[in-house]
C-alpha cells in the first residue's frame, strides 16, 4: 500500500493547523493571540471576525469529511452555513467553535490515515463546482482554504491590535 503523497499530505495539514510552517504561525498559535470575547469582534463593518473565519473554515472542512464518506458533498457557498451570522456564533460561544474546529480537524486527519494514494484518484461529486473530481482535488483544496483563511486571522488579528482591541 503505498501512500507517501498522502503522508506528505497529512503532514502539511497538521503544521497548518499544530506545526511550524514556512509561512509563520499555525492555527493553534494564531488563535492564542486574542482574548476571547475579541474573536467576535469585527475590525471594520465589511471585514469577518475570527469566529467568522474559524466557523467558516470548520464548515467546509466538514464538507470534505462528508465527500471521503459519502462520494458527495453538500455545501455551497449559498447554503446557510458557508457563513454563519455574527450574532448566532456568538450565542455559540468561543469554547464551542473552537471545540468544533478542533473535531474536524482530528475527524479529518484520523479519516484520512486510513486511506493510501489510490484513494486520491478516486471520485466524489462536487455540488459548488457541478462536477465529479478525484479526492485529490478536494484534499488539496481544504488544505489551500484553510491556509488562505489562517492568513485572513492572522490580519484580523493584527487590525484589532490596532484598534486596541487585545
Amino acid at each position: 500500500m503505498e501512500n507517501s503523497h498522502l503522508r506528505e499530505l497529512l503532514a502539511q495539514f497538521r503544521n497548518i493547523h499544530f506545526g511550524h510552517n514556512w509561512f509563520g504561525q499555525s492555527y493553534l498559535v494564531k488563535l492564542g493571540d486574542l482574548p476571547e470575547e475579541h474573536y467576535f469582534e469585527r475590525p471594520y463593518t465589511n471585514i469577518h471576525a475570527v469566529a467568522e473565519l474559524l466557523a467558516h473554515s470548520t464548515a467546509w472542512r466538514r464538507d470534505s469529511i462528508v465527500k471521503i464518506r459519502t462520494g458527495k458533498g453538500e455545501l455551497t457557498e449559498a447554503s446557510i452555513n458557508d457563513w454563519q451570522d455574527l450574532n448566532k456564533l456568538k450565542k455559540d460561544g468561543w469554547k464551542t467553535i473552537f471545540a468544533q474546529y478542533q473535531q474536524s480537524v482530528s475527524e479529518l486527519v484520523e479519516l484520512l490515515k486510513e486511506k493510501d494514494d489510490a484513494f486520491l484518484q478516486e471520485y466524489y461529486h462536487d455540488p459548488e463546482f457541478a462536477g465529479d473530481f478525484p479526492y485529490s482535488f478536494a484534499i488539496n483544496g481544504i488544505l489551500q482554504h484553510d491556509i488562505y483563511h489562517l492568513g485572513q486571522i492572522g490580519l484580523v488579528i493584527k487590525m484589532l491590535k490596532e484598534k486596541g482591541l487585545g
